[in-house]
C-alpha cells in the first residue's frame, strides 16, 4: 500500500459519505420537500418568537429571555444538519469532508449541550418566580440572567471540545459511510476499525454527568414548585403556574427522552432506521414544536403577536 492510500484509509482525511434519511425513503422527492417545508416554517416561527420577545417591552423578562435564546439554538441546530441533507439530495452528492464533518459534529454537540442547560436555567427561573415571587426581580436580574446564559453556552461546548477532536481522529481504515444524515458521534465511531470500548464507555460517563445535572435542577425545581402550587389558596394562581410550567416540562420530556435514547441505551437496542428516526424528531421536529408550545398556551405571546398585527390587546402581567 502505497503512503497516499495509507494516508486516506488510515488517518481520515478522505470524504465521508452520508447515507442519508432519503435512501430509507420510497419517495425521497416528497420527503425531502416536507422536511424543506418543515425547516421553513421552524425557523419563521423561532424567528418570529424572538421578534414578539424583543419588541413588546410586556415580554422583557427572564423567562421570555431564556424562551429567546432557546429558539436561537432551535435555529442555529436545525440549520446545521438540515440544509447539508437537503443540498445533498438535490445535487446528488453524499460526500462530506473529515473537517466538515468535524465542524458540523462540534456544533451539533455545543447546541445540544448547551441545550440541556438551558432547559434547566429555565426550570431553575420558574422554581424563583413561584417560589419567590416578592425576591424574583433581586434574584433574576438581567446580570444573573446573563450569567446564566454564559454558563450555559461554555457548559455545552465542552461537550463538543471533547468528544469531537477524539472521535474524529480514530482510524477509518474501512467503509466511509455513515448510516446516518448527518456525523453524529455514535454513528461515526461505528466506522472506526480500532477498539473504541473505552471511548464508548467514557462518552456513555460524559453523556450521563451532561444530563444528571440538568436533571437533578429540574427535578429539584419542580418539585418545589409543586409543592407551593399545592399550597396556593387562589385556583387562578394555581392554574397559571401549572399552565407555565408544563409548557417548559412538555419541551423537557421531548428533548431529553430522544438524548436518552441516542447516548444512554445499549448498542444492542440501536439501529441505523430507528436512531435516524429519533434523530429526525429532535433535530427536525423539536425546533418546529417549540415555538408552537410556548406561543400557542401563552396569553401574553399571543397577545403580542395581536399586538404586531395592528391590533390592540390588553397585556396581563407575566
Amino acid at each position: 500500500m502505497d503512503l497516499t492510500t495509507w494516508m486516506n484509509n488510515y488517518t481520515g482525511q478522505s470524504d465521508f459519505t452520508l447515507v442519508g434519511l432519503f435512501s430509507q425513503s420510497k419517495h425521497p422527492a416528497l420527503l425531502a420537500v416536507v422536511i424543506f417545508v418543515v425547516f421553513l416554517m421552524a425557523l419563521s416561527g423561532n424567528a418570529l418568537l424572538i421578534l414578539l420577545i424583543l419588541s413588546d417591552i410586556h415580554l422583557h423578562t427572564p423567562m421570555y429571555f431564556f424562551i429567546s435564546q432557546l429558539s436561537l439554538m432551535d435555529m442555529m441546530y436545525i440549520s446545521v444538519t438540515v440544509p447539508k441533507m437537503l443540498m445533498d439530495q438535490v445535487l446528488g452528492s453524499h460526500k462530506i469532508s473529515a473537517a466538515a464533518c468535524g465542524m458540523q459534529m462540534f456544533l451539533y454537540l455545543t447546541l445540544v449541550g448547551s441545550e440541556f442547560f438551558l432547559l434547566a436555567a429555565m426550570s431553575y427561573d420558574r422554581y424563583v418566580a413561584i417560589c419567590y415571587p416578592l425576591r424574583y426581580p433581586v434574584l433574576m436580574n438581567h446580570r444573573v440572567c446573563l450569567l446564566l446564559m454564559s454558563v450555559c453556552w461554555v457548559l455545552g461546548s465542552l461537550d463538543g471540545f471533547m468528544l469531537t477532536p477524539v472521535t474524529m481522529t480514530f482510524p477509518f481504515c474501512g467503509s466511509r459511510e455513515i448510516h446516518h444524515f448527518f456525523c453524529e458521534v455514535p454513528a461515526v465511531t461505528k466506522l472506526s476499525c480500532s477498539d473504541t470500548w473505552l471511548y464508548e464507555t467514557l462518552m456513555y460517563v460524559c453523556c450521563v454527568l451532561m444530563l444528571l445535572i440538568p436533571v437533578t435542577v429540574i427535578s429539584g425545581s419542580y418539585s418545589s414548585i409543586l409543592l407551593t402550587v399545592l399550597r396556593m389558596n387562589s385556583a387562578e394562581g394555581r392554574k397559571k403556574a401549572l399552565a407555565t410550567c408544563s409548557s417548559h416540562m412538555t419541551v423537557v420530556t421531548l428533548f431529553y427522552g430522544a438524548a436518552v435514547y441516542t447516548y444512554m441505551l445499549p448498542a444492542s437496542l440501536h439501529t441505523p432506521e430507528k436512531d435516524m428516526v429519533v434523530s429526525v424528531f429532535y433535530t427536525i421536529l423539536t425546533p418546529l414544536l417549540n415555538p408552537l408550545i410556548y406561543s400557542l398556551r401563552n396569553k401574553n405571546v399571543t397577545e403580542a403577536m395581536k399586538k404586531l398585527l395592528g391590533e390592540n390587546p390588553s397585556f396581563q402581567k407575566q
